[in-house]
């Protein structure tokens, strides 16, 4: 069914979708399994709930997103209201900058919503949840199965991605299994300053002492263990990084600090005009990547449109891509993405007739029309911090 046919009595449709939720004869139904490609050319399974249960979804995640709102710890920034993947990333450098870190670890959970276990999921919602009515309802859409060409299949662990309950019930489960645990970790066992920083299952920790981070990481694999989730090893690493690295490496004849990804950014060791150190950040290349050859593919499917629509169409994707990534200290990779996508323009335009070429004069006329250049759009990590949080702590 879709939007515009359950509309055209929508009164109704939704008095009889309360009712039914009432006396307990609401059907969850299986979601529909789709995927899309991820970046490291793997697919990455998505689920597409039926109307009706997206409606109930986001109705049952307004009420308990209000509850567990007053639980969530201060670094968990993913699919919270009046947090964004930028509040998470300023929250990060401030951490790094004002605190003695030393040490990054950069760990990402293999597999995290597919993976989760629901009963334990269950198990954590009752501890604030006291409506069985409620719970069933999660347990049902849980339990619903997936329908894959047409072939329905039960769902034994974790929750469709994509699915509107899917975020909240994710953090919860994270909430209980990683933050709580961490924060406590921390107190009782660390013995120099310990940072976190989380966006759903993406998450950076920052130690002054390598011992703490070493004992971390290896509490964390038996941490994870018990619950059934799993570090992805090949992406998980431990680097020396902060204001000392590069001078404390230097001096041991290594090389200079590594890097880490965290939300579509690479963060390295840097230094300001004055020679202190910051916390540089650039665009992921990955992410750049993908982004490029998206743009491609789509120019290929474009190239016989007249050349204002596809102007005003790369001219929306870079100005999508500015708000994002225009970070101070980015400009070179921003304007660096500007030029690939012209460069993807000509050679799309090229496809168009082999008579008619278009000389690099002609396209550097029609990137000036209709490519905006970029400009930085983001302020500085410690002014919109502190702007938002009057100077508290970023990880507390």
């Amino acid at each position: 069914m879709t939007w515009r046919d359950y509309g055209q009595d929508l009164e109704a449709n939704l008095r009889d979708l309360h009712a039914r939720v009432h006396r307990g004869a609401y059907r969850a139904r299986p979601t529909r399994r789709v995927f899309i490609p991820k970046p490291d050319g793997r697919l990455r399974p998505l689920g597409v709930a039926a109307l009706e249960d997206k409606i109930l979804q986001r109705a049952v995640v307004e009420v308990l997103g209000a509850i567990y709102e007053q639980d969530f710890v201060g670094f968990s920034y993913g699919f919270r209201p009046g947090r964004s993947p930028h509040d998470a990333l300023d929250a990060l450098v401030v951490g790094i900058e004002r605190r003695r870190v030393n040490f990054v670890l950069d760990a990402d959970i293999r597999d995290y919503f597919t993976s989760l276990d629901q009963s334990w999921l269950l198990k954590f919602l009752e501890h604030r949840v006291a409506d069985r009515r409620v719970l069933r309802l999660i347990q049902k859409w849980l339990r619903a199965g997936v329908i894959e060409d047409g072939e329905w299949s039960r769902t034994e662990a974790g929750t469709a991605q994509g699915a509107s309950a899917s975020p909240l019930l994710a953090n919860v489960y994270l909430h209980y299994v990683f933050d709580l645990w961490a924060d406590h970790w921390r107190r009782r066992y660390a013995h120099g300053d310990v940072i976190f920083v989380r966006f759903a299952d993406d998450y950076v920790a920052g130690f002054e002492r390598r011992d703490d981070a070493e004992r971390f990481l290896a509490d964390l694999r038996e941490r994870f263990a018990k619950f059934n989730l799993e570090l992805a090893d090949e992406k998980t690493q431990l680097i020396e990084f902060g204001r000392f690295a590069a001078r404390d490496r230097a001096r041991r004849g290594l090389s200079k600090p590594g890097t880490f990804e965290f939300l579509g950014f690479t963060h390295m060791c840097a230094k300001d005009r004055h020679g202190r150190f910051k916390l540089r950040r650039i665009t992921s290349k990955k992410k750049m990547r993908a982004k490029l050859s998206a743009v491609k593919t789509e120019l290929m499917r474009r190239r016989h449109l007249p050349i204002p629509d596809q102007g005003r169409w790369l001219a929306s994707v870079l100005r999508g891509h500015y708000r994002y990534y225009a970070v101070p200290d980015n400009s070179e990779a921003l304007h660096g993405f500007r030029r690939r996508v012209a460069r993807h323009w000509r050679r799309a335009l090229w496809r168009r007739s082999q008579k008619d070429r278009v000389a690099w004069q002609q396209m550097h006329n029609l990137a000036d029309r209709w490519l905006p250049q970029p400009r930085i759009l983001h302020p500085w990590p410690n002014v919109r911090f502190d702007a938002k949080t009057r100077r508290r702590s970023p990880v507390r």
